[in-house]
């Protein structure tokens, strides 16, 4: 899991239904998850999410992620 300036993290799972990713609060406790298709989308949105969670501040990420 990374945390970001914001508190936010994210995190890349993998489980025998398949990857997913899940977003975590300043707490560590995940506050929305979301399936991919593969290993390669998984990567891709969790890239996109730790970028937001550098840019954006605490209260727009939480707005976009609706978490």
């Amino acid at each position: 899991m990374s945390a970001g300036e914001n508190g936010y993290g994210v995190e890349v799972l993998e489980s025998p239904s398949g990857w997913r990713v899940a977003i975590t609060g300043p707490d560590g406790t995940v506050l929305t998850e979301r399936s991919c298709a593969d290993h390669v989308e998984a990567r891709t949105f969790a890239s996109t999410v730790r970028q937001h969670i550098y840019w954006l501040s605490p209260q727009k990420f939480r707005e976009y992620y609706r978490v």
